[in-house]
């Protein structure tokens, strides 16, 4: 999942700090078993990836780091998070910053998650506007994670073949995670992970091999897969006649959630829709967007 966008001012991340690992209990010396990880470090880690990518991580999660930054420790040969924290802030760890993001930003996705979703984007997107004689689409898929989402974009569309003939449509999935994004640009994934794509929509959309199945290059060459922090200024304008981003929001603060969906509401078509994952719900009336069923939301005009 991708995560950030410049917003109009940016937010500050917590400002207390978690609870120390005496007072959970625990020997701040030994936190951790193979390395020792101090309240410091871990409030040095969260501090950065707030600043990288907007992202909160609060103490509960203090385990995941541990566990996920600790491989990346032993893969650079460094005994410390500390050095490792110095490391990442040096110009010559460029290198080893984009590992550090891909290692603390989660991703977690499947094919057709959220199903409502997909029968709105043919029934009330794709098919009426192809309908009408608009011969341009564009969905963007952002926080496209491994490449389930945008994939199942794309075999939506197919589905719509007969209304889509004629139409120029384009999907832009895009990502903080390079590792993610390369799994997603390659278009195979294990079998078991394909068992969500309904029968109807496989023919001629994947090719299985052994324990895995691959997409057609038909169906690859339909979206772009580009590296993007939400947090930076978008190098596209747009406008998209349909946006993701789901599951995404619930890493921000307030602020910067905020700023997002206006900045989505944005880069949409007078017309486009906004969909949010199922637990980002807007709250009240929003200036620029009115809800148009489950956390599905609809440019006002």
């Amino acid at each position: 999942m991708n995560r950030a966008l410049q917003t109009g001012s940016a937010a500050s991340p917590p400002r207390s700090a978690p609870p120390s690992a005496a007072s959970r209990g625990e020997d701040p010396a030994t936190y951790g078993g193979e390395f020792v990880m101090s309240d410091a470090e871990f409030n040095r880690i969260t501090a950065k990836v707030f600043e990288i990518a907007g992202i909160v991580l609060k103490d509960h999660k203090r385990q995941m780091v541990y566990t996920r930054l600790s491989r990346r420790l032993r893969a650079t040969g460094l005994t410390s998070f500390g050095q490792y924290m110095d490391l990442i802030d040096r110009p010559e760890g460029a290198g080893e910053l984009v590992q550090f993001t891909n290692a603390v930003t989660t991703n977690l996705t499947s094919f057709f998650r959220e199903g409502h979703h997909f029968t709105h984007l043919r029934e009330h997107v794709l098919e009426p506007l192809a309908k009408s004689g608009k011969t341009r689409l564009r969905v963007w898929s952002a926080g496209c994670s491994t490449g389930e989402e945008p994939y199942s974009i794309a075999l939506t569309a197919r589905a719509a073949a007969r209304s889509m003939a004629s139409v120029d449509f384009r999907i832009l999935a895009t990502d903080l995670d390079t590792n993610v994004l390369a799994t997603g640009k390659a278009g195979v994934y294990p079998e078991a992970r394909a068992a969500d794509i309904p029968a109807e929509l496989r023919s001629g959309a994947l090719a299985k091999s052994g324990d895995r199945v691959e997409f057609s290059s038909q169906v690859r060459a339909m979206i772009a897969f580009r590296k993007l922090n939400l947090l930076h200024p978008w190098p596209f304008r747009g406008p998209f006649d349909a946006i993701f981003c789901r599951n995404v929001l619930i890493y921000f603060d307030a602020e910067t959630k905020a700023g997002l969906v206006r900045r989505f509401a944005e880069a949409l078509t007078d017309d486009g829709i906004l969909y949010l994952g199922h637990s980002e719900s807007l709250l009240g009336e929003h200036p620029l967007l009115r809800s148009e069923g489950r956390t599905i939301y609809r440019r006002r005009r």
